[in-house]
């Protein structure tokens, strides 16, 4: 490492007169691996939308190289050379995965009349080439809609680091792969930092900040707070420094005396991902659902949900049997399913932080089919204040809320629509540790209220810490049931990795 090759500047940043950003400073060294940290709504987004041109700064300056640059716009910056891999994935689903690592910048060869032709061929030569130098093992035909969340959030890695920049900003690069596909995207990150390219690395996974950060730069409420070597700080300094106060106990688990059975799943099926699932839920009880990416997690909750129709089995709600051929069924029954998804299952983008709280439970809401704005104004302040949802007010497009704040809206949706068993698909996916809590400290709120909660996690600590009882699937089967007694990282590994290991 060698010099200074970013630096931000005293910057600021206003929304609708609301400070964003207040004299935050950014310095990246050449070819070091540097952590962004805060809680959602911290600043760090904003910051790295002004660093490639998505924004614009009301005030600050910008160095890279020590020229001083303002991009106008993410064509600019990586033209600049600077590549940026989003939390939040937009491919171009009916695109193959070659379009997509090139989509705009395609070879092109001969002419059609005035225009050139881009070379598809060559497109996926180079990609494959690109693809197995990184052993991502991912076809350049294919198409990315036929892809895993997990897959397609390779693909942007690939073409991020295809542009050759001078800087990645990674944000949340492995919030949706497992754990072979983080080791390769490590070697990766190590490979780029001895070319002297730097890294910038936004995560809320501690474990990967302390391993593979060189320095640590703390946002806090849209102001610096520190930056210092990761060799000096340690869990407890670093949260501390992130949300002003230290958080003693990360999972509040509540003591809650189950009650009866309100909800059993006996041999589902559903098109070769999910087989023969089955599980029972009591009222009181959080009920885990661990596995890795590609266990059918997903798609069982989907199931249950009514977004796919099951093939076979049986669903009894409250000892009754039941037929789910649509959300609208599951509702109905009392079910809710917050998805993984947010941003493309979970909220209407376009739509307020009131539009989107109401969406689900108009009908119980205004039950003769007349909008009252001020009760619907009247809900939304409920669930602000009850969820510490920060947002500039109940009428701001929910878009240009952070992502835990988003997640918050998603829960004050459905919990508006009272249901009394509700599935959680990674509700904590993305968010920081402040926010993460707040939500830890609901679902607690929830089991003591009698409702039944499914919670699906990839995070394993999580599911030890607030689990009453973890199912483990693999391979889109039940491979393992563990109570509390028995809870151990290393027994759901096992569980989880028996399909894997033929």
């Amino acid at each position: 490492m060698a010099g200074e090759l970013l630096e931000m500047r005293g910057i600021w940043k206003r929304f609708d007169g609301v400070p964003v950003l207040q004299d935050v400073s950014l310095f990246v060294r050449r070819g070091e691996v540097h952590a962004l940290v805060g809680e959602n709504g911290a600043g760090k987004s904003t910051l790295m939308k002004i660093l490639m041109g998505m924004v614009q700064a009301d005030a600050g300056e910008i160095r890279l190289d020590g020229a001083r640059v303002a991009f106008a716009s993410p064509r600019e910056a990586i033209r600049g050379g600077i590549s940026m891999i989003h939390q939040e994935l937009n491919p171009v689903l009916d695109l193959e995965v070659a379009e997509n690592v090139f989509l705009g910048r395609e070879p092109r060869r001969g002419r059609l009349g005035l225009l050139s032709v881009a070379d598809r061929r060559r497109m996926r030569t180079e990609c494959g080439r690109l693809l197995a130098s990184l052993s991502i093992p991912i076809e350049p035909t294919a198409l990315m809609r036929h892809l895993s969340v997990a897959e397609m959030q390779l693909v942007e890695i690939a073409k991020a680091i295809s542009l050759d920049p001078k800087i990645i900003v990674m944000d949340e690069p492995t919030s949706a792969i497992t754990e072979r596909e983080v080791e390769i995207l490590f070697r990766q990150i190590a490979a780029l930092a001895a070319r002297g390219v730097s890294v910038i690395y936004i995560s809320h996974k501690m474990g990967e900040l302390f391993r593979i950060a060189d320095r640590m730069t703390v946002l806090r409420d849209g102001a610096f707070v520190a930056c210092d070597e990761t060799r000096n700080l340690d869990r407890d300094r670093l949260i501390k420094l992130m949300v002003g106060r230290e958080l003693t106990e990360l999972f509040p688990k509540e003591a809650v005396l189950l009650g009866e059975e309100v909800l059993s799943v006996s041999g589902l099926c559903w098109g070769g991902r999910v087989r023969d699932v089955s599980f029972g839920l009591r009222r009181g009880e959080i009920l885990g659902i661990a596995g890795l990416v590609g266990a059918g997690r997903s798609e069982m909750a989907e199931a249950l949900f009514g977004v796919r129709r099951a093939s076979a089995g049986e669903i009894r709600v409250r000892g009754r049997p039941v037929r789910i051929r649509s959300p609208r069924d599951a509702i109905r029954l009392g079910i809710a399913l917050v998805t993984e998804d947010r941003k493309l299952q979970g909220l209407n983008l376009k739509a307020t932080v009131e539009e989107n709280i109401s969406l689900v439970a108009l009908s119980r809401l205004f039950p003769r089919g007349i909008l009252a704005r001020r009760r619907e104004g009247e809900v939304a302040e409920d669930y602000l204040r009850r969820l510490r949802i920060k947002a500039f007010s109940r009428s701001a497009l929910v878009a240009s809320l952070s992502g835990g704040n988003q997640q918050k809206v998603v829960l004050a949706k459905w919990l508006l629509a009272e249901p009394e068993i509700i599935v959680f698909d990674e509700p904590t996916r993305g968010i920081d540790v402040g926010a993460k809590r707040d939500i830890y400290l609901f679902l607690g709120e929830l089991v003591r209220q009698g409702k039944a909660v499914v919670l699906i996690s990839s995070e394993i600590p999580e599911l030890l810490g607030l689990a009453d009882r973890i199912v483990v699937m693999a391979g889109g089967r039940v491979t393992g049931e563990l109570q509390r007694a028995e809870f151990s990282q290393e027994r759901i590994m096992r569980h989880a990795s028996q399909f894997h290991a033929g």
